[in-house]
């Protein structure tokens, strides 16, 4: 401080931003350089094939298959764990009766809590090794399960092409629900109760109460985590790797999969596999700026 406060600003905030842009900016710059090369990945020599990559990404049925896959996830990843977590969340919060206390939530709120929050202490390899026993057509749980109630012959849940990919689906559901039922329900939980009341008092029920009160008062935390379930769904490369390998038959394979066979499987195209990652980080750009503008409404108040 003696010397002023530029040199103890620049002390403390070059080494940080040094740091950030070495290993974070750094990378993402190399490889918007590699995707106009062919390189192998281990290859002293790299040419450059200028937007050749690209004009072979737009006809790679595998990418367009891994492609169609993601904006199935887009689509239902989003929309089904935002529509259980507010529904849990809202059952937690102001499900119960009616009481001194005013609009009160089930009983054992803090159990439900920890159950519903439970797989975010997993981590993701954990989660996708528990499910693929779970799915395990013979020693499994859930055909296990299926022959108690006398199913003969229960599907191969992951080995069967038209399952594979909704089983993979269905943990990405199990594994975020949780997270967002804690946070739309402490959302909630800063409404005033005084308005719950009076629209009860007024006869609506549960379901208008949530449409109508919950939803506009929480939109701005809903964008937040529509944001952040578009760019999980447009990754998914851990469930699926670990689950599925893509397979069978490509019937689960997603971007991110591709992309990481194609640098480091049979093929080595370290330069098309970063053409791959070039496209998807716009595309998530994209998708992520897209979200924002449709879901922007007006911000609504309450004292």
């Amino acid at each position: 401080m003696r010397h002023g406060r530029l040199p103890l600003i620049l002390c403390f905030l070059l080494p940080p931003l040094a740091i950030y842009g070495i290993f974070v900016l750094s990378p993402y710059l190399q490889a918007f350089q590699i995707s106009t090369t062919d390189w192998l990945g281990y290859s002293a020599q790299a040419d450059q094939v200028g937007l050749a990559n690209f004009r072979t990404l737009l006809h790679d049925g595998y990418v367009w298959n891994a492609l169609k896959n993601n904006a199935i996830l887009l689509v239902v990843v989003p929309v089904v764990t935002i529509a259980l977590g507010l529904f849990f969340a809202s059952m937690l919060t102001m499900g119960g009766r009616k009481g001194r206390a005013g609009v009160t939530g089930v009983r054992g709120t803090a159990v439900y809590r920890l159950v519903y929050f439970f797989p975010q202490v997993l981590s993701v390899v954990i989660i996708a090794l528990l499910w693929k026993e779970i799915y395990s057509p013979t020693s499994g749980l859930l055909n296990g399960a299926l022959r108690a109630v006398g199913l003969a012959s229960p599907p191969a849940w992951l080995g069967d092409p038209r399952f594979a990919f909704w089983c993979v689906l269905a943990v990405m559901v199990w594994s975020n629900v949780g997270f967002y039922v804690v946070l739309f329900g402490a959302a909630m939980q800063a409404i005033p109760r005084d308005i719950y009341e009076a629209v009860l008092l007024d006869g609506a029920s549960r379901a208008t109460m949530l449409r109508k009160i919950t939803i506009p008062l929480l939109w701005d935390t809903i964008q937040v985590a529509w944001i952040y379930l578009a760019i999980a769904a447009l990754d998914g490369f851990i469930l699926v790797q670990l689950m599925t390998n893509g397979g069978p038959n490509f019937s689960s394979d997603v971007i991110g999969l591709r992309m990481y066979d194609t640098s480091f499987g049979s093929e080595n195209k370290f330069g098309y596999a970063s053409a791959i990652g070039v496209a998807m980080f716009f595309l998530t750009l994209s998708v992520a700026v897209l979200a924002l503008r449709t879901a922007r409404r007006d911000r609504i108040e309450y004292s």
